[in-house]
């Protein structure tokens, strides 16, 4: 059935989208495709990601090429966090006649997208995958977040001089190239600083029981577990660290800053800090964006349904909003509906967004040089800023 619908889906966009400049001549479109999980394991960060994509298509609907006013239309399909089914995703996206590709959540199903959108010449801004693999050889694939080869770093800093940790457990998905290549960077990091790795182990995807990990990071003396896992399994690791008297501070990356794990962690007694894109009180343009993101939530009840049941804001949903303007820029640049033409142009981009500056390096990603550090009030399950982290030489 779903084979079926996929098809039927490719068909209507065929006959809708004659070219990626509109549907007939009168019509003056351009559609930009979002790769995104919306079920499955990243569904709920990929649904905030997708948040701010379409938030940003409301503030600017439309663009200009050749002095001629465009409509931005969004062509939006669910990869369902499976890497299996992202390149027929992508080839959806290609059927529709996208100019510009935004996404996905998550590396691994950026990495095994990858493919289909250079061959098609399509080009993709990656928004919150992290993983150094994603935009390695492929010139066709851009990124605007920070990579984890730097994200480890400031992670393993963190835990070492603020934290005072010496020992570590540490915690991965098997087969995930996010979790599995953060934590290996972190691990590196580190060990050059002092550290010692009590452990690190891999669980297998579609685990719920995560109570022999639990126990194996107190049986080995840790002062702290790092696990920058998926939002559920994370949610899982919070529920049960709290039952089982953890007794240490819960470490992650950035997939932790989600409302999911705020609530998971609420009313517990641990102690989380995890590291993050964005931070709402930062400057008066990160007030401003929260503001207009929250009232627009709460303005359209299934957003704020996709948002998690609330308005908070999780990072992903302003690097998805950036995301958006950085493909508008491209476009200006390019004064073109042409893909090839936009690729050209986002090498020479230089956009700054309510997540930093934007500007492509030789590989398609941005330089960061740091990153905040958010914990969670337990007591109300708020988010709270600790610090503003860069990595030491």
């Amino acid at each position: 059935m779903k084979k079926l619908f996929s098809l039927i889906l490719i068909c209507a966009l065929a006959l809708s989208f004659v070219s990626c400049g509109g549907g007939n001549k009168d019509e003056k479109v351009i559609y930009i495709g979002v790769n995104e999980p919306a079920t499955g394991e990243s569904g709920a960060g990929g649904k905030q990601e997708t948040l701010g994509i379409q938030y940003a298509n409301v503030v600017a609907p439309t663009v200009t090429i050749n002095g001629e006013e465009y409509q931005v239309k969004l062509v939006i399909v669910d990869n369902e966090t499976d890497t299996a089914k992202c390149p027929s995703v992508a080839q959806t996206l290609v059927s529709a006649n996208c100019c510009v590709v935004l996404g996905a959540y998550g590396s691994a199903l950026c990495i095994a997208a990858g493919p289909t959108f250079e061959a098609a010449g399509i080009p993709c801004i990656g928004i919150s995958c992290t993983n150094p693999q994603v935009t390695l050889g492929n010139s066709y694939y851009f990124r605007i977040c920070f990579l984890d080869t730097f994200q480890g770093k400031v992670l393993a800093d963190y835990a070492y001089e603020t934290l005072g940790a010496r020992n570590i457990y540490c915690l991965a998905e098997l087969g995930d190239d996010y979790s599995v290549g953060l934590v290996n960077y972190f691990c590196e990091e580190f060990k050059k600083l002092g550290g010692n790795i009590t452990a690190s182990e891999t669980y297998p995807l579609g685990t719920s029981d995560f109570s022999s990990y639990i126990a194996n990071a107190k049986k080995f003396n840790s002062d702290c577990f790092f696990a920058p896992i998926n939002i559920e399994p994370a949610a899982l690791v919070i529920e049960q660290s709290n039952a089982q008297g953890l007794g240490m501070p819960l470490l992650a990356g950035d997939t932790w800053d989600s409302n999911v794990i705020a609530t998971a962690a609420t009313g517990t007694n641990l102690e989380i800090a995890f590291s993050t894109f964005f931070y709402s009180g930062a400057n008066d343009k990160t007030k401003e964006f929260t503001k207009g993101f929250q009232d627009w939530l709460k303005a359209n009840p299934d957003k704020l349904t996709d948002n998690g049941g609330n308005d908070a804001v999780a990072a992903v949903s302003p690097l998805g909003y950036d995301s958006y303007f950085v493909a508008l820029e491209a476009i200006k640049l390019a004064n073109s509906a042409d893909p090839k033409a936009i690729n050209d142009a986002l090498w020479n981009v230089k956009y700054t967004g309510v997540t930093g500056e934007v500007a492509f390096d030789k590989n398609g990603d941005v330089d960061k040089d740091a990153i905040f550090m958010v914990g969670i009030d337990t007591a109300t399950g708020a988010f709270k800023f600790i610090t503003e982290q860069g990595a030491s030489d």
